[in-house]
């Protein structure tokens, strides 16, 4: 499929073949579904943790005596069933990752890339480069462009200067082509690829 090339001031720079293998699919939900909650399951902390009955501070010592009070028997106030107690079989430090295999993580950045073009929401501009880090410049070429909330893949680097000039625009995220992701590009509206980062995104996924 063939789509024009603009520059960052949004002139036409000529056009480039995407290659249907990777760009014209037909989206499946349940691959990006499988894809995204991989990605987010192995990005979850698994932190949480409450304290068990040996942990809580409280004395061991009985808390009354055994009969004649007319209550249930209890040996400590560390008990689940008291305030302050332990918990019960309650969350612990875990992982909450699973596996996923190389060749589906693959067919799912395949089809959220066909996803974007699919909704001609895929941009491809000639280069992301900047001779100044100028936040203001890039901000208003942006804005020109409307593009609200856009991903840029570049190539196997990021250009120093751009990456600086982009990094304090709310909305905007840049990305190097091994960083590129089912996650990243399906939460932004607007995919941008330079013709760099076609030509590494093509040579990833064949």
């Amino acid at each position: 499929m063939k789509v024009d090339v603009i520059k960052l001031d949004g002139k036409k720079a000529g056009s480039v073949d995407l290659g249907e293998e990777i760009f014209g699919l037909e989206p499946r939900a349940d691959i990006l579904h499988r894809v995204v909650r991989w990605q987010r399951n192995n990005a979850q902390a698994g932190t949480h943790k409450v304290k068990t009955r040996s942990e809580v501070s409280y004395s061991t010592k009985k808390i009354y005596r055994q009969k004649g009070t007319g209550g249930a028997r209890h040996g400590a106030r560390s008990a689940p069933i008291f305030r302050g107690g332990g918990v019960y079989k309650g969350p612990t430090p875990r992982s909450h990752g699973h596996e996923l295999t190389k060749k589906f993580r693959k067919l799912g950045l395949r089809h959220a890339l066909s996803a974007k073009a699919a909704e001609g929401r895929l941009v491809v501009i000639d280069s992301a480069s900047m001779d100044n880090a100028k936040t203001s410049a890039l901000a208003k070429q942006i804005k020109e462009l409307g593009w609200k909330r856009a991903l840029i893949i570049d190539g196997a680097d990021v250009d120093a200067n751009f990456a600086l000039a982009a990094r304090n625009i709310d909305g905007l995220d840049v990305l190097p082509s091994m960083g590129a992701n089912v996650y990243d590009i399906l939460k932004r509206d607007t995919l941008v690829l330079t013709k760099a980062g076609v030509e590494a995104l093509e040579a990833r996924l064949k």
